[in-house]
């Protein structure tokens, strides 16, 4: 026994050496993917700027969510504070982030509100839709699976892409944001984000069907997120939100699923076809911004910081489930 002990010691030691030197010269890793700026994406007559998040050895044929950042905000840190790029790598889609310039807006706010840059084929709506045909060509990108989302001004061109390019995208995400044609119901845009504008269900509807005239559909679906506590958007908004997309899909104003998810309440409304075409998230005591819920769990992602709100729940998780991406 002894002596099978010292026969093998050499072996031990050879072993564990190799080991160590395995791991001292092992070649790095390849680097993690990174956000890109691409230019000559079009004609881009709202220039914007356009960055991209394509995970490395993204297959094609995979989904294409479009991130719109709030005021203030740009691409690079709406992409990490909302969790998007790091869904991206663990579920495989790539991510557009369109980038305001302070030429268009000194708050570097999308203009949702302009009628320059809400209208199909003009403006900052245009220069998105160029993003995203540029990206679908380059990483071959799967065109039934594209999706929009944004915060605040962000949000309220979500639903200027929605309505303006409703062919263009399965469903959307409003956070904090605003109906299409807010602004011009309301008179101005800060009367439509203090107060909110009254219109009838028919009258939101109408709004969107003229932005695409003859479009018969499909389109797309919504996800809205609304802090109760919010005083910069008002709560108003997201009842709006519901009453003009529920309109444009033929359904009613009753949620067909009333329940809570983290604690929020939390709404379905369905179309005569039983399928779910509007979805709300009211978030108690939140105020203006993207909740997130930061941490390794699952469901959790995101950064707090400014206008990153952290309330455990994680609005880009809940999308990304909503649109079956992971």
């Amino acid at each position: 026994m002894t002596q099978t002990r010292a026969a093998l010691r050499p072996t031990v030691l050879t072993v564990l050496l190799a080991a160590l030197l395995s791991v001292l010269f092992a070649p790095a890793p390849a680097s993690a993917a990174s956000l890109q700026e691409v230019t000559g994406f079009g004609s881009n007559p709202g220039a914007l700027k356009m960055y991209r998040y394509v995970p490395d050895g993204l297959p094609a044929g995979r989904p294409v969510v479009v991130a719109l950042h709030g005021c203030t905000q740009n691409a690079a840190g709406y992409a990490s504070g909302t969790g998007w790029t790091a869904l991206a790598d663990r579920w495989g889609f790539s991510v557009v982030l369109p980038q305001q310039q302070s030429g268009n807006n000194l708050s570097q706010c999308f203009n949702w509100f302009d009628p320059a840059d809400i209208g199909r084929g003009q403006g900052e709506a245009a220069s998105v839709a160029q993003m995203v045909d540029r990206q679908l060509a380059d990483v071959s990108g799967d065109p039934s699976r594209v999706y929009v989302t944004g915060l605040s001004a962000g949000g309220g061109m979500t639903a200027v892409m929605m309505a303006a390019y409703p062919e263009k995208f399965a469903a959307g995400g409003v956070v904090a944001g605003l109906p299409y044609g807010c602004a011009q119901a309301a008179g101005t845009a800060y009367v439509c984000m203090f107060v909110g504008a009254t219109q009838t269900p028919a009258q939101w509807g109408d709004r969107v069907r003229a932005a695409r005239p003859g479009y018969t559909g499909p389109w797309p679906a919504l996800t809205v997120f609304q802090g109760t506590a919010d005083y910069t958007v008002r709560p108003a908004n997201m009842t709006a939100l519901v009453d003009q997309w529920t309109n444009v899909h033929g359904a009613d104003r009753t949620a067909d699923v009333a329940d809570t998810v983290a604690g929020y309440p939390h709404r379905v409304y369905r179309d005569p076809a039983g399928n779910a075409v509007v979805e709300t998230y009211s978030l108690t005591g939140m105020g203006h911004g993207q909740p997130v819920d930061p941490g390794s769990g699952d469901a959790q992602c995101g950064a707090a910081g400014a206008y990153f709100l952290d309330v455990n729940l994680c609005a880009a998780y809940r999308l990304g489930k909503a649109w079956q991406l992971g």
